[in-house]
């Protein structure tokens, strides 16, 4: 039989004390659970450029902000709906909805809709790049004298400079006068028709000094509304801190948690999870186990048995958790690094009408209901990952100080992982064990409470002992 073993000496309890702060005006995000969508994909609009027909696509969220409900989430993240050729990151218009996704109207529509179900929004707002078809880039491409030219930076050769390599997304100057004002702008001008929060594409390759600056309108006149912005890897504090935002994407704890469980190496996620506290002295990180970028992580984890250990940890860890659309009904996919690779990763959702009994009633029953339909409309749906998520969801909703709890590795293997999850209050405290080996994970010390039993998989509470069978999970609160 394999015990736990303790961590090496020197690690260390999480602060008692411990508070990630967060902005009085924006307290509101420590409750906050996104679903996050990609609107051309979820409505199954032509990313080719080929067909760019007006469509209503965005009306088509409306009755799904009740499995949003039902799900548990109170947030819907949207990936770009502003002009543009393609995908949605190769801008046209910051002040006009993409004609394949409806209206400006229809965008306030949708926001008032969530709105009036509790449910907060965040816009994605790519400000680092434009697409071939910007105004501003065309005029400057017809007259390098112009004005127009001077919003756009050039490379070392003196040619326009584009997003990293992508001949289509030409780099904003962001040393642009100019350039500020119509960000600043935009934010602004959006925050005025209700968005609560707002995602910086590429944010990492966007001067700190930038951010600071644009944002200072936005702060002035909409000082609740919240901003993250999007950082692969470097200095997050930094980032956060330089730039003014509230907070960065934490793709350091999901390379940890999806590669750790796949490669069954939970070393590598317990240092993830060091690097991770350090980020929560500062700022509430976003974190996720899948986005619009990535393989979902019901295929990034070839072992089935281990899906459910990636979910309990994105919800019993600190930060501000956000589930992209599909994955909490287990839908497969694999980002490939090709045109059109990100298809498969962004597909189209099928549409609800209120004959389906879905988006009528906004009273406790619909929510159950809301589940059932997702799971009986999406092809490859798994009612099972659903549930798990609900149930995780209302273990966070139970425990909400776990927004900014820290977490100490208790003991640590390859196959097994046992963390004590703990906020700034003394009863603040669960005890999340994770066995990814085939034989029993025993844990007496902590020792679990009498009637401490949380959530768990094949696990149950022997005496003063957790006991987690072969690749199961549970999530206790210890005695005392």
């Amino acid at each position: 039989m394999q015990h736990s073993t303790p961590v090496t000496p020197g690690s260390t309890s999480p602060r008692a004390d411990a508070r990630t702060p967060t902005a009085p005006e924006r307290a509101w995000t420590e409750h906050v659970i996104w679903w996050h969508v990609y609107p051309l994909g979820f409505g199954g609009a032509d990313t080719t450029g080929a067909d760019r027909s007006p469509q209503p696509r965005l009306l088509d969220l409306v009755p799904w902000l009740d499995h949003l409900l039902a799900l548990g989430a109170n947030g819907l993240a949207l990936g770009p709906v502003f002009a543009s050729s393609t995908h949605g990151y190769d801008t046209i218009d910051w002040f006009r909805v993409d004609p394949r996704l409806g209206t400006d109207d229809d965008l306030v529509t949708l926001i008032e809709a969530a709105h009036a179900k509790g449910v907060r929004v965040m816009l994605d707002g790519v400000f680092n790049h434009v697409g071939p078809e910007f105004p501003a880039l065309q005029e400057a491409r017809a007259d390098s004298s112009s004005p127009a030219a001077a919003l756009f930076r050039r490379d070392e050769h003196g040619d326009l400079a584009t997003f990293e390599g992508h001949g289509g997304l030409i780099a904003l100057d962001h040393s642009s006068p100019e350039v500020v004002r119509v960000v600043s702008e935009v934010l602004v001008h959006w925050a005025e028709r209700g968005a609560d929060a707002w995602r910086l594409d590429a944010a990492y390759s966007v001067p700190s000094s930038f951010w600071a600056e644009v944002l200072r309108p936005l702060r002035e006149s909409h000082p609740d509304v919240w901003v993250v912005g999007e950082v692969l890897h470097g200095d997050y504090a930094a980032a956060v801190r330089d730039g003014g935002l509230d907070s960065v994407t934490q793709y350091e704890l999901w390379q940890g948690t999806w590669h750790g469980i796949q490669d069954v190496n939970l070393h590598e996620l317990a240092w993830a999870l060091t690097r991770h506290d350090e980020f929560l002295d500062e700022f509430a990180p976003l974190t996720f186990v899948g986005n619009h970028d990535v393989t979902r992580i019901a295929s990034q984890i070839d072992d089935e048995r281990h899906h459910a250990h990636a979910v309990v940890l994105l919800f019993t860890l600190g930060g501000v958790p956000s589930v992209y659309y599909g994955d909490e009904l287990g839908l497969r996919a694999v980002k490939e690094e090709r045109v059109g690779g990100d298809d498969a990763i962004r597909p189209a959702f099928p549409r609800w009408s209120g004959d389906d009994g879905v988006g009528t009633d906004a009273g406790a029953g619909a929510g159950a209901d809301a589940g059932a339909d997702a799971v009986s409309l999406v092809a490859g749906a798994d009612p099972a990952v659903l549930a798990l998520h609900q149930e995780m969801v209302g273990v966070r909703r139970r425990h909400p100080w776990l927004h900014g709890a820290r977490t100490r590795a208790v003991s640590v293997t390859n196959e097994t992982l046992v963390l004590e999850v703990r906020g700034a209050g003394a009863d603040e405290v669960l005890v999340v064990a994770l066995n990814l080996g085939d034989e029993p994970l025993r844990v007496a010390d902590p020792a679990p409470a009498a009637d401490g039993w949380v959530a768990g998989r094949d696990a149950g509470l022997d005496g003063d002992v957790l006991v987690v069978g072969a690749h199961g999970w549970a999530v206790v609160a210890p005695r005392g």
